[in-house]
């Protein structure tokens, strides 16, 4: 019998995998794909994930052609303002979503997970007893816990019947993200705005940035593409100008997910199926892996008390503040970025006042 079965392997479920591993508890990750996997992704690690990143001991496995340190985030609008802070201590980290994901398998399989790529699960079932796994191969897995850490659509939450219909008439946000080999100009997280969308550039290597689009669906006319979307801000396209591609585009969304809890009996939901608002402040990796921690270290007694709903209430309650904290920054900066007049009107205040923009940036970012 498999104690803990993880299905997806992002930096979530990895994650998830390494903490149960250490508890002593017999886990299997399976992936559909092959490890690393590139997906759309900001590549943001704020202060809070660098440290959950730190602990897990993948940190000490990444080169500066993996990633760069991060040391604040700056706005900048169509009108020229710029407003900056710097992050706490230790600063974040941008990192290629690739070595991210290379680094956690590594360590995942130093502590004993088996982790299974190429290996699609086709059904589940659930007991009280137990959950039950056919893989597309027709072998069937037997665990205590199954974890659903496959993504933003995750068919596993949709099956198990946790997924929220939006709304007919509800905004849909998108994202699209491509790397570009050139040094990077700052050591800041760039955010530039221009009326309906925002580009944001983060170095994730000591020859790369990453520059990632999000635009509501509606507010940009004409074809969206990568190239139409960097055309609407001049300066940065100056910026890359002539600089090889360092990847493919890759896009994702909608990007609001609501479910309607996060564990049934013997399944549970980590990572990005777990719930999701919008990517617009960057704390998608920080919240995963924060998330598989609380989870990680409860394990144990998740599965002594037999792994029921009910035994995942200390989960819930360790990983609400995480949520609810990212639901109000999250949806006040998409308010501002819904209404151009309102969030140009902001910056420019906030530029006469760096010290309070930064003080706003260390109550976002690590609390």
């Amino acid at each position: 019998m498999t104690d803990v079965a993880i299905v997806g392997g992002g930096p979530a479920g990895l994650a998830v995998a390494i903490h149960a591993a250490r508890k002593g508890l017999v886990t299997r990750l399976f992936e559909r794909q092959g490890l690393p996997r590139d997906k759309a992704c900001g590549e943001g690690l704020l202060p809070a994930g660098l440290r959950e990143l730190e602990a897990l001991g993948a940190r000490a496995l990444l080169t500066t052609e993996d990633c760069a340190r991060l040391e604040g985030i700056r706005y900048l609008q169509e009108d020229g303002t710029t407003v900056e802070g710097r992050l706490p201590a230790p600063g974040g980290l941008g990192i290629r979503r690739l070595a991210l994901e290379r680094v956690l398998a590594q360590v995942a399989r130093e502590a004993g997970v088996d982790v299974r790529e190429h290996c699609q699960v086709t059904n589940v079932e659930r007991t009280r007893e137990q959950a039950r796994l056919t893989l597309a191969s027709g072998e069937r897995v037997e665990a205590r816990l199954l974890v659903a850490a496959d993504g933003l659509a995750s068919p596993l939450r949709r099956a198990q019947g946790l997924e929220v219909a939006p709304l007919p008439h509800a905004p849909r946000r998108f994202g699209l993200r491509q790397h570009f080999r050139l040094a990077p100009w700052s050591p800041f997280v760039e955010v530039h705005f221009a009326s309906g969308v925002e580009a944001y550039v983060t170095p994730t290597g000591d020859t790369r940035v990453g520059v990632a689009f999000l635009w509501e669906d509606g507010r940009v006319e004409g074809r969206v593409g990568f190239p139409q979307l960097l055309q609407r801000f001049p300066a940065l396209e100056a910026r890359i100008a002539g600089a090889p591609e360092d990847s493919s585009p890759r896009g994702a969304g909608p990007l609001a997910q609501t479910v309607r809890a996060r564990a049934l009996d013997r399944f549970v939901l980590v990572g990005d199926a777990a719930g999701y608002v919008d990517a617009i402040t960057g704390e998608g990796l920080t919240l995963a892996l924060r998330s598989a921690r609380e989870l990680g270290q409860r394990l144990p007694e998740i599965l002594q008390r037999g792994a029921t709903r009910e035994s995942f209430r200390a989960y819930e309650r360790a990983v609400r503040p995480h949520y609810r904290r990212y639901v109000v920054f999250t949806r006040m900066l998409l308010t501002l970025a819904r209404r151009p007049w309102l969030r140009a009107r902001v910056i420019r205040q906030l530029a006469q006042h760096p010290a309070l923009f930064e003080t706003l940036v260390h109550r976002i970012v690590d609390p």
